[in-house]
C-alpha cells in the first residue's frame, strides 16, 4: 500500500512539473534559441550543485535534531520530496519526506521541524545576499525583516516554538534540541547554495548579452527565489518568480530577453530538480540492492 502511494505521489509530481514546461514551451524555446548549450549544460551543472546545498542544508539540521542521515539516503527522501512543489498545496514536499524518513527511523514531527526550518534559513540568507550583492539603496526594504528572521533563527526561540507546536498538537517534543553550530553549518550551505543559484542565472544571462556580472546574478536570484518562497499557494513560486526576475533584471536586459532569461531559468531548475531526484533514487536503490545480496 505504501509503495503504491508513493508511485502515485511521484508521478502526479512529475504530471505537475510536465504541466509546467508544456504551458510555457513556445517562450521556452524562443528563449533557448539565443543559448549555447554549452551554457545550458554549466547553468543545470550548477542548479545541481545548488540543489546539493539546499539537501545538506535540510541534512544539517536533521542530524542536528537527532537524526543523521548517510549521504544516499538523506538524498533520496529530500529530493523525490521535494518534486511535491510542483503539485498545488504547500504540503506535499513535507508529507512525502516525513513518510520517507519514517522508514528510515527519522520521527515524523524531526522531519516536519526540519523542513519547515528550511523556509526562515533561506529567506534569512537570500535577504542577506540580496542586501550584499544589490546594495542597500535598491533594496534596503529587505533590513526590515532581517531582524525578524535573525530572531527567529536563535534555537533557543526554535526550539521554544517548536516545543509549543508539538504540545498543541499533543505530540511528544524532540529529544534533542537545535543547536547554534548545527544553525550555522546550516546558513554556510544555504550561503552556498545562492552562489550556485546565482552561477546558474549569470550564464543563461550572459549569452543573451546582459552588461550584470555574477554578484549582480547572485543577488538578482536570491531576491526572485524569496518572493517566490513567500508566495505559499502557487506551486514553486510559479509566475511570482519570473515576473519579479523580470523586474530585476531590467536594469541590465530589454523585457523580452528577461522574460526568457526567467522561462530559461524556471526549465533548467525543474529539469536539476528531476535529474536529482533521479540520480538520488537510483544511487539509492542500487545500495539496497547491494545490501540485499
Amino acid at each position: 500500500m505504501k509503495k503504491a502511494v508513493r508511485l502515485g505521489f511521484l508521478l502526479v509530481a512529475l504530471g505537475f512539473g510536465a504541466w509546467v514546461v508544456a504551458k510555457q514551451w513556445d517562450a521556452v524555446l524562443a528563449g533557448f534559441a539565443r543559448l549555447t548549450w554549452p551554457m545550458v549544460a554549466g547553468s543545470l551543472v550548477s542548479v545541481v550543485a545548488a540543489l546539493l546545498a539546499a539537501m545538506l542544508t535540510w541534512r544539517t539540521l536533521l542530524a542536528d535534531l537527532g537524526s543523521p542521515l548517510r549521504l544516499r539516503p538523506a538524498a533520496r527522501v529530500f529530493f523525490v520530496g521535494q518534486l511535491g512543489k510542483y503539485i498545488p498545496g504547500a504540503v506535499w514536499p513535507v508529507l512525502a519526506q516525513m513518510e520517507m524518513g519514517k522508514d528510515l527511523g527519522v520521527p515524523r514531527a524531526r522531519s516536519a521541524a526540519a523542513f519547515f526550518l528550511m523556509m526562515p534559513i533561506q529567506l534569512a540568507t537570500g535577504l542577506l545576499v540580496t542586501l550584499v550583492t544589490l546594495g542597500w539603496d535598491r533594496f534596503g526594504w529587505a533590513l526590515l525583516l532581517i531582524p525578524v528572521l535573525a530572531v527567529l533563527l536563535e534555537p533557543k526561540v526554535i526550539n521554544s516554538l517548536i516545543g509549543f507546536g508539538l504540545r498543541k498538537l499533543k505530540r511528544e517534543p524532540l529529544e534533542r534540541p537545535l543547536t547554534r553550530r548545527g544553525m550555522l553549518i546550516a546558513l554556510a550551505w544555504s550561503v552556498a547554495g545562492w552562489t550556485a543559484y546565482g552561477a546558474h542565472l549569470y550564464l543563461l544571462a550572459a549569452d543573451m548579452g546582459a552588461s550584470g556580472g555574477l554578484l549582480f546574478s547572485v543577488g538578482a536570484f536570491a531576491l526572485t527565489w524569496c518572493l517566490g518562497i513567500m508566495t505559499f499557494v502557487v506551486p514553486a513560486g510559479a509566475g511570482v518568480r519570473e515576473a519579479a526576475m523580470v523586474a530585476v533584471m531590467s536594469p541590465v536586459l530589454d523585457r523580452g530577453s528577461a522574460l526568457a532569461l526567467a522561462l530559461c531559468s524556471r526549465m533548467v531548475i525543474i529539469l536539476g530538480d528531476l535529474v536529482c531526484a533521479a540520480i538520488a533514487g537510483a544511487a539509492a536503490k542500487s545500495a539496497m540492492d547491494r545490501n540485499s545480496v
